[in-house]
Parts: structure tokens; sequence; C-alpha cells
């Protein structure tokens, strides 16, 4: 097993949705299958206009032959692995390449060393408990040597699977990319302390198998949350904000939304809600066609 690196770009052609499967060609085939049972990190491509870096890490749980396209296949993601970064990870810190080992460096799948893989992983998934405050910067500090140097087997993959640390990190990658407003009301609510009273929402939720992806999440105020979850409101795949017919106050409801009548998304395209997600939650909430 290895650690390795996938390189995605959205609308490059692949039927990729590095969530749940990545699709490549048959030369990468020798490559991917030493990742099987061991984690990857996501990178977009460094000729990308704006590209975010590295912006993802998953675990590689199969490889299997792409079912729509010869000579291609899918590495199946793990359920409950993939995991966001927030801040992503540039390419370049503090003038030097943030991967250090650059044999392959132009492969779309390429092995990741152990430090590698621990310094992206560390400057994407910071040892933050609690979410900035308005206003704080948000500082990208260089990992020291020594801090990647441990053995990588032992705390830090372990805090990858570890649902308070996934909470934290799904929440804090969620409320960056709508900017601390809830989707539906359009409130930036600070309570006293400076904090964001906005909530991170799974469409899907983890317990039916949702990702901690920012594509399957929501920001969401209390209320909004709540109703949300208990299939109160819902959201279709053009963002319109839906109200179920169970709804016994209509009205009530409609007054909270905000008045464009539909969810106010992230700006890049790849933070928001992914149709897959969203027809999820109203199939399970069996809302009307």
């Amino acid at each position: 097993m290895a650690f390795g690196v996938f390189m995605h770009k959205d609308g490059s052609g692949y039927a990729d949705i590095p969530e749940v499967h990545y699709q490549f060609p048959k030369i990468y085939l020798s490559r991917a299958k030493q990742m099987i049972g061991d984690w990857i990190v996501y990178r977009e491509p460094v000729k990308l206009p704006q590209s975010k870096g590295f912006f993802a890490v998953a675990k590689v749980a199969q490889i299997i032959p792409d079912p729509y396209r010869a000579d291609h296949f899918r590495a199946l993601i793990e359920a409950g692995s993939y995991l966001p970064f927030e801040p992503t990870v540039p390419h370049i810190v503090d003038g030097e390449p943030v991967e250090r080992d650059l044999a392959n460096a132009q492969s779309a799948v390429r092995p990741l060393s152990n430090s590698d893989f621990a310094r992206i992983v560390a400057l994407g998934l910071p040892e933050d408990e609690t979410l900035p405050r308005v206003g704080d910067p948000e500082p990208l500090s260089r990992v020291r040597e020594e801090q990647t140097s441990f053995e990588i087997e032992r705390p830090l993959v372990q805090s990858l699977l570890n649902r308070p640390f996934r909470d934290r990190a799904f929440r804090r990658a969620v409320l960056h990319a709508y900017d601390g407003r809830c989707a539906v009301t359009g409130w930036r609510l600070v309570n006293g302390g400076g904090r964001l009273e906005v909530e991170a929402a799974h469409i899907r939720p983890v317990e039916h198998c949702g990702p901690d992806s920012v594509r399957n999440g929501l920001a969401l105020s209390g209320t909004a949350h709540w109703m949300f979850d208990r299939g109160l409101i819902g959201v279709a795949d053009n963002h319109e904000i839906i109200v179920h017919r169970k709804v016994n106050d209509r009205a009530g409801v409609e007054a909270i939304i905000n008045p464009s009548g539909r969810i106010i998304a992230p700006e890049r395209e790849a933070d928001r809600p992914h149709p897959q997600f969203l027809a999820w939650h109203r199939a399970f909430h069996a809302f009307s066609a």
C-alpha cells in the first residue's frame, strides 16, 4: 500500500465524483493498485486558473473496470473517508513546493511520500478545535519538518477517521464555502463571543452513507437546519427551496426563506450542492416530483 495523489479538474471530461469514485485511463492502473486500502490527496492542476491546489483527502477502497468507458478504471472511495481541506493547500508555500518529491509531478495518478502526505494533511486540516472568529486572519503557516517526521500510521491517519475530528473539519469547510451565511434565510448572525451561529448540515446524512463533502453540505441557521433534517424543506436541482406538503404553517416557513426563493450557494461551482445528494434528500423525504 502507498499514499498517492489523484489529479482532478472539474469539467475535464472524466466521470469523477471525488467523494465517490475517480476515473482514470489504463496507463495508471499499476500505480493506482498500490493505493488500494490507503489514502490519497486530491489536487487541481497547477496550470488551472485560480487552482485551489490540494483540496481533499480520501481512502481508496477498491479499483474496478469502468462500466461505461473502455480501457478506463474507477478507484472507489471508501464510504465515510472523504474529507475536504480548509484551508485548501496551495502548490507552493513560503516559496517551496508542498509536494517535495516531484519526480512524477505531471502524472494524474502518482505515489506520495509519507512526509509529503503528512505535510499536506497537516496544512489542510489544522489542529484547530474551534472555528475562526469573525475577522480573524487565516494564515497558512508552514509546517515544520519535525512535525511531519512521525510514524504516519499513527495519530494522523487515526484522526482522519475520528468522528469529532471529521465533524470539525466538515463544519469549517462548509462555513467557509458559504461565508458563514445561512443558505436558506440569508442570515449571517454572530453571537456575543464573535462566533458565527450558522451550522453545517449534511444533505445526505452520514448515517445514510453521506460523505463529509462541501457538496454534500449546506450552511443553515438552527431553525432551517431542523426543518431540513426533518424534510420540511428541500432543495431542487436548480437550487429552488421547496416547502413540503406536510408543513402545517406554510406561510410561516416561507417567511424566513430569503427573497430569491433559492438557496444562497457558494460562488465556486465546485462547492455547490451536488444534484445526486439533493435528489437523495428529496426522495428520502418523499417530496413531490
